[in-house]
């Protein structure tokens, strides 16, 4: 596995929240799901000695649940933001208010996770090697007088990406946060 962090400029993803009174952080997995779905390498997932192609992409949220833990939640991806809004408000309620996982294993999907307590300087995740799925991980957002930066993380599997396509995966995730 290979992680990769890249601060990005998210003054207009901000912008465009507080205007159209979107989370936050959907629009960001929105963003992810938008930019990865121009690549044929996100389609792929390597288990074992095997690339895996599946035909529609999704992203991973964790929510709190109603009992106070935390319950795992695959949202279809879908260029239609309002569509991936809809999706993701209903089922991420319905999995806090029903304590459970909702997954899709009709989809690449691609884990996040979102520890907004804090600004981090960097978050790698430990590679078990039960999940090879892309995952991205962020903090808190800085704000400073005119600009709104965000660190985020990559992490990869090698067979999957190179350093080139990661490159330009995350060149394409700044071009739709600043599209919206």
């Amino acid at each position: 596995m290979v992680t990769v962090v890249k601060t990005f400029d998210v003054t207009h993803l901000r912008r465009v929240c507080k205007r159209r009174r979107l989370k936050f952080n959907m629009l960001l997995c929105w963003c992810i799901g938008r930019a990865a779905s121009q690549m044929d390498e996100f389609y792929l997932l390597p288990i074992g000695d095997k690339l895996y192609k599946f035909d529609r992409l999704g992203i991973n949220v964790i929510v709190e649940n109603a009992a106070g833990g935390i319950s795992s939640c695959d949202i279809p991806f879908s260029n239609n933001l309002e569509q991936f809004g809809r999706d993701y408000d209903l089922l991420t309620q319905q999995a806090a208010r029903e304590c459970r996982d909702i997954t899709d294993a009709e989809a690449m999907v691609f884990g996040t996770s979102a520890v907004v307590a804090t600004e981090l300087d960097c978050i790698v995740n430990q590679y078990s090697g039960i999940f090879n799925n892309p995952f991205f991980a962020w903090g808190r957002y800085r704000r400073s007088w005119f600009r709104t930066k965000l660190r985020l993380s990559l992490q990869f599997h090698h067979a999957q990406l190179d350093g080139k396509q990661a490159a330009l995966f995350l060149e394409k995730l700044q071009q739709a946060m600043n599209e919206m």
